[in-house]
């Protein structure tokens, strides 16, 4: 792991002088501050129980959804495509280096782009009297969940890069399985045929797979070691695969 930091380097300067990274960047804090907005508006028309930063941090899946498929789907895919990866591993790389290389500047930018939004709430400190709008219960556990929770969604985002040469069906790949982790799991949660006593292994599986559930948790202040557990070797396993599957497309081309 000698050329880790190396390749790291490499990679955020690629980021930072790519111009779709400030393309995102901006469309990321712009979507956030509707959202944020919103949010306040909602507040001065009527008493609400839930502080800003609990509705705030509820909305996390939606860049998930978007901001992830873009910092990542060009990774690997591209690097395939244009036939660079071949190059870079005749070097003194190995291939762990490069996909540990890659997705750590992309869950760097990932969590700076999340961070800058506590612009909002230092604006929010700034202009209003009212403590109650500022829990930092809730605003710390929010900022942790997202930080735990990058881990795995980035990860899941390099594995999408690493199955096609193609950025915009990695892309849609990662998007599917964020969605699928996100949306479906939670689908499956609440879906009346898996309370049946045969599958109450895959039900208690598919409760603990809640991301919904880690957010309430997080937001209450709430740290399990399960859920740390989840997304730490739900991240691990993602890595694994996209190394293999580097690999294997190497071995096959």
């Amino acid at each position: 792991m000698k050329h880790f930091l190396t390749l790291l380097s490499h990679e955020l300067r690629m980021l930072l002088v790519s111009p779709s990274t400030y393309i995102a960047a901006t469309a990321f804090l712009f979507f956030m501050g509707f959202i944020f907005t919103g949010i306040l508006e909602s507040y001065t028309k009527a008493p609400q129980e839930a502080s800003p930063a609990i509705v705030f941090f509820s909305t996390f899946f939606l860049p998930v959804f978007f901001m992830v498929p873009l910092l990542t789907m060009r990774c690997l895919a591209e690097e395939r495509r244009l036939g660079t990866i071949e190059t870079l591993l005749t070097t003194p790389v190995t291939t762990t280096e490069v996909v540990l290389g890659k997705y750590s500047a992309a869950y760097i930018l990932y969590v700076t782009l999340w961070g800058a939004t506590a612009g909002f709430f230092y604006i929010l400190k700034s202009f209003s009297n009212d403590p109650r709008l500022l829990d930092s219960g809730p605003l710390i556990g929010g900022y942790v969940f997202i930080a735990v929770s990058g881990l795995l969604f980035v990860a899941i985002g390099v594995f999408a890069s690493s199955l096609s040469r193609n950025q915009a069906v990695a892309g849609i790949l990662a998007f599917v399985m964020l969605a699928a982790l996100i949306i479906g799991g939670r689908w499956l949660g609440e879906a009346a045929f898996l309370s049946r006593d045969v599958l109450a292994p895959a039900k208690a599986a598919v409760d603990y797979a809640q991301v919904f559930s880690h957010y309430d948790d997080f937001t209450r202040g709430v740290i399990d070691t399960r859920h740390l557990l989840f997304y730490f070797s739900g991240t691990a396993l993602a890595l694994i695969f996209s190394i293999f599957s580097v690999e294997a497309k190497l071995i096959h081309s």
